[in-house]
């Protein structure tokens, strides 16, 4: 009897990989440094930094400042991988886990973007969330494709 390999991984995982004509070493400054994150993602108040809480703000109209996103840096291996906590919140302080993998590829990066545990955070509106952030990383990767060239 034969058993099949399957994906283990839940269906409600978004997965997104782009190709950087660029270092690794210019794709991780993109994904941790204050004025290169805030070019293409949300700006943070400061670099981000292994074991610290971090947080990407928005102005709203009346120029107040607040947090959008917020969490902390769980792994940070230069240039290698990031993974941090990802809270918003419609997920009423439950977290979500992004993880970016930095390859060498073709005289360039490829960049593997995992978001996983978005049904635990969003219940009933997994759904929801799913086509929101799925369209969100989709447009922020290309701010960054344009950011980083």
């Amino acid at each position: 009897m034969t058993t099949l390999m399957t994906d283990t991984v839940p269906t409600t995982t978004i997965r997104k990989t782009v190709f950087f004509k660029a270092s690794r070493e210019t794709v991780w400054a993109f994904l941790t440094e204050k004025e290169k994150l805030a070019q293409w993602f949300h700006p943070p108040e400061k670099d981000l930094a292994a074991g610290e809480d971090y947080a990407l703000m928005r102005t709203k109209d009346d120029g107040s400042r607040s947090r959008l996103i917020w969490g902390r840096i769980l792994t940070m291996e230069a240039p290698k991988k990031l993974v941090y906590s990802f809270v918003i919140d419609p997920f009423d302080g439950a977290e979500t886990i992004v993880t970016w993998i930095l390859e060498e590829a073709a005289g360039g990066t490829r960049l593997s973007l995992t978001h996983e545990g978005i049904a635990e955070a969003a219940g009933a509106a997994t759904m929801q969330m799913l086509q929101s952030l799925d369209a969100g990383w989709d447009e922020h990767l290309e701010s960054m494709r344009k950011a980083a060239a």
